[in-house]
């Protein structure tokens, strides 16, 4: 650890560079580069190690629109550009805002909300047959039935664990009293792993992926944890 103080340092002219923020030193001389954990550029330290960072690009589009409108460099052509694809795409009957979802959002993140709504559609298409066929129901009527079944309810809490398990990452690799506990897990994993690193890494997080999308597609076919009906 460096027990020297310095002071923060923020750069904002565009002329001199990228918005960055450095620890200089009494002299005025930049000593550090403050790269923030999430939507971090360097991912490898001077000394060659690996830095694990985090991408937000939720959070990168909404710094983007904040900076340009305090700024007052907000490109309002793009904005009302897509405020006028947004108004066609709602006449024509397509949601605008799942589409800008998907077109702002990096395909790794995209793919699996891709994913998640082919299975709505395949539970959906199964109620329709199947559960509500002697049933005179209109689309959105469906819909409506659609959205109280158990399927939606895990999903919801798909997306909650999915937040609560990022927070619970973040802090791990960012707390430093847990660095050596990561650096036993990653050797242990690369020794006794063959699929934790590798071209075939991917394949190690595919597995739970799809026994979560079976598990979600049989709750919303009521094929289990089905409500109990109250008898009669």
């Amino acid at each position: 650890m460096d027990p020297q103080l310095y002071r923060s340092w923020q750069r904002s002219d565009p002329n001199g560079g990228p918005a960055q923020r450095f620890l200089v030193n009494d002299r005025g001389e930049a000593i550090y580069l403050v790269d923030p954990g999430i939507n971090g550029t360097h991912r490898t330290r001077p000394d060659g190690s690996a830095v694990t960072k985090f991408d937000a690009p939720k959070a990168t589009l909404m710094s983007y629109i904040i900076k340009g409108i305090l700024g007052h460099k907000l490109p309002w052509t793009l904005v009302l550009l897509g405020v006028m694809i947004a108004i066609a795409l709602e006449m024509s009957g397509i949601p605008s805002l799942a589409f800008a979802v998907g077109v702002y959002l990096p395909l790794a993140s995209s793919a699996p909300i891709f994913v998640g709504g082919m299975l709505r559609w395949l539970v959906d298409r199964w109620l329709r047959k199947h559960k509500f066929k002697d049933h005179d129901l209109t689309h959105d009527a469906l819909v409506a039935e659609g959205d109280k079944s158990s399927g939606v309810l895990l999903a919801s809490g798909y997306i909650a664990g999915g937040a609560l398990a990022g927070i619970v990452i973040a802090i791990m690799a960012g707390w430093p009293s847990l660095a050596p506990t990561n650096e036993r897990l990653a050797t242990w994993a690369n020794a006794h792993n063959p699929f934790f690193a590798g071209p075939h890494a991917d394949l190690l997080a595919l597995i739970p992926f799809v026994v979560l999308c079976v598990l979600l597609y049989l709750v919303g076919r009521d094929v289990l944890l089905a409500p109990v009906k109250k008898k009669t």
